[in-house]
């Protein structure tokens, strides 16, 4: 990829907005939101953007229209150490969870926090199953990649083909995953052993809308 000063102010300021877009909202800019937020008036200006990025590397357009976005220019240039780090929208059904189909895009990440010898991904939190254990709807959760933990740890599950956020408890051959919800209508969920954990939640990034 090109250093941050091949980068146009526009196209930098796009990066911005596809990188703001996916924390906020799970998913980068159409091209008329892109074309609002850099003050142009035709989206064929916004798509002309899109595709210089698309050239230098930074994002990538997937077979839905939307674009994934690979790299940032701008944090990755920084002088603090950065690992990128997927972010996964909705888990394909009998797909592994970092399976291609499943990565929304790529945010650079410290490595003081995404440590290096394990691998980490982003989920979107949904809900209210895990408000009293600090995780609210809309958060960015940040996950090590594992399939083990402690009692009381906050993992994510992949029951059903759907990624959940619980509270860990394990006895006697049984897996309990607790919500942590002021709404009562959230009840634990109890498993056998075969039951695999698949990442402990590393940090929460709080929705900014």
């Amino acid at each position: 990829m090109p250093p941050e000063h091949d980068f146009t102010a526009k196209q930098l300021q796009a990066v911005r907005h596809i990188r703001n877009a996916m924390v906020r909202q799970g998913r980068t800019p159409s091209v008329r939101e892109l074309m609002t937020a850099l003050g142009y008036r035709s989206p064929r200006s916004a798509q002309d953007i899109l595709e210089q990025l698309e050239e230098k590397g930074v994002i990538m357009k997937l077979r839905s229209g939307h674009y994934q976005l690979l790299v940032d220019p701008v944090l990755s240039g920084a002088h603090i150490q950065t690992v990128d780090v997927p972010l996964l929208g909705s888990v394909a059904c009998g797909k592994p969870l970092l399976a291609a189909e499943n990565i929304e895009g790529y945010l650079p990440v410290a490595t003081t926090m995404a440590k290096p010898g394990a691998r980490h991904f982003f989920l979107h939190a949904h809900g209210d199953s895990m408000d009293q254990a600090g995780i609210k709807d809309g958060d960015i959760v940040l996950i090590r990649q594992q399939a083990t933990a402690t009692e009381g740890e906050r993992v994510v599950a992949l029951i059903d083909d759907e990624a959940t956020i619980k509270e860990y408890h394990h006895s006697d051959g049984v897996v309990v995953l607790k919500p942590r919800s002021s709404n009562a209508k959230h009840r634990p969920i109890i498993l056998t052993e075969d039951f695999q954990v698949q990442g402990v939640v590393v940090a929460v990034i709080p929705n900014l809308k």
